[in-house]
């Protein structure tokens, strides 16, 4: 033992007791992988919960000690250092499964305190002078934190570039066969179904998702985990079908097995990414039914895209059908809702108001006691309302009623687009409103 109050950290001395705590912890290094890998699946329950791979975190884990127990016995410089194998092909895998990087490098950080632990163990059984020991240990932490960092490193890269090149590959070989799909010609269902890993003989429901804050790979990371999040939570029969169509935005298909109905408001549950929209096509059975509700769902995702206000979260095809046909003739659009609607197409907060109570109205069978449940408003207010607005429309609200209703749904989802300016002259609609005299 050293009994030299001042004690170099870099001396040989230092060193040496370094090398022998290695040496120690090596002799005992089954134990210490077994405690180091419990450890981590114990406390990272994304990596214990991924079982097909879990041999593969083993053996990363391992590794990676067998190497850093190897600098310290063989006082080799990180310089040299480079990631094992096992380590390199644990962090693709997890690329390619859309495991969260964070859990990986989260792992790096559990592995290295309980590996740690086992050198400051060791360290006391082989000296018990307190300037050795303390040099020791800031040796030691110096060459195990470095170990960590240079490898972190190389796992980050290993992993952005296998994620982009499973991504791309993937969606290559996916895409081509879902273009087939789409396009209605005649396929081999059976050879579909294993390039697609997703049976066609079943209900789906088309997803179209975006995110509205960002693009990049991490994006679609995010889009895949939502869609994987929702298809759990909404009771799907098996694994979605996910395919990155830009930056940030993705098709999915849902697969439902024999039900024909799907709940959308399972996306509105979902706690995690609130920038992430979904459009929802209605369920469809069989390789037809595949190509319709995908249909759907891009017609749906249009009328958002369309809306003046921020769209909600999540909309389903049925909800707006009427519009997202409608919108197929841009052009015919919004003269028919101005002709249509008249007065009532005003786009001021008066008129806004008059329509919101018009269409609760119509879709309440005409019923003003329902219309005020759903409103939280009074009869009487409900009953001058509609009053007001069939002023607006110039004749009665019975009149033209499924045209009228329509109208209002395209003015509900499109705003201003669809709406006649409340002050000025308006090109489409050749006379002066009431309120510019």
């Amino acid at each position: 033992m050293c009994e030299n109050p001042r004690v170099d950290m870099d001396g040989p001395a230092v060193a040496e007791l370094t090398a022998d705590v290695a040496a120690a912890v090596a002799r005992r290094v089954t134990e210490v992988h077994q405690d180091v890998n419990e450890t981590i699946i114990r406390e990272i329950p994304q990596l214990r919960d991924d079982r097909p791979v879990l041999t593969l975190l083993v053996s990363s884990v391992d590794s990676n000690i067998d190497t850093c127990l190897q600098i310290m016995r063989s006082r080799i410089g990180l310089d040299a250092v480079r990631a094992p194998t096992a380590a390199v092909e644990y962090a693709r895998r997890l690329a390619q499964r859309g495991t969260p990087l964070t859990a990986l490098l989260r792992s790096y950080r559990v592995g290295h305190a309980c590996f740690y632990d086992w050198l400051l163990r060791e360290l006391a059984e082989q000296t018990k002078d307190p300037e050795m020991i303390s040099a020791a240990t800031m040796s030691m932490s110096r060459i195990v934190a470095g170990y960590i960092d240079r490898i972190s490193e190389q796992m980050v890269a290993a992993y952005a570039d296998e994620r982009q090149n499973w991504l791309r590959n993937r969606g290559a070989a996916l895409a081509a066969r879902i273009r087939d799909l789409l396009s209605g010609e005649r396929i081999d269902v059976s050879a579909a179904e294993v390039t697609l890993g997703y049976p066609l003989d079943q209900y789906h429901v088309g997803v179209v998702c975006w995110a509205g804050d960002g693009a990049g790979a991490a994006e679609i990371t995010r889009l895949e985990r939502a869609i994987s999040q929702l298809a759990g939570q909404a009771g799907c029969r098996g694994e979605p079908l996910f395919l990155p169509r830009d930056e940030s935005t993705a098709w999915a298909w849902l697969p439902l097995g024999t039900e024909d109905a799907f709940d959308s408001a399972a996306a509105g549950t979902i706690s995690m990414d609130t920038g992430i929209h979904f459009a929802f096509g209605g369920a469809a059975h069989g390789p037809a039914g595949f190509r319709v509700t995908h249909q759907q769902a891009v017609a749906a995702r249009a009328v958002m895209l369309a809306a003046e206000s921020p769209a909600p979260r999540a909309v389903t095809f049925s909800q707006v059908a009427p519009v997202a046909m409608m919108l197929t003739a841009r052009d015919l659009l919004r003269p028919w809702v101005l002709s249509t609607l008249a007065a009532l197409a005003t786009d001021d907060e008066q008129h806004a108001r008059l329509r919101e109570t018009l269409l609760v109205f119509l879709h309440s069978g005409g019923s003003y006691q329902t219309a005020a449940e759903r409103l939280m408003l009074s009869e009487n207010t409900v009953q001058y309302q509609v009053r007001q607005a069939a002023e607006s429309l110039g004749r009665p609200v019975g009149d033209d009623r499924d045209d009228v209703e329509l109208a209002l749904r395209a003015s509900h989802w499109l705003g201003s687009s669809v709406l006649r300016p409340a002050t000025g002259f308006d090109a489409e609609s050749p006379r002066f409103r009431s309120d510019a005299g």
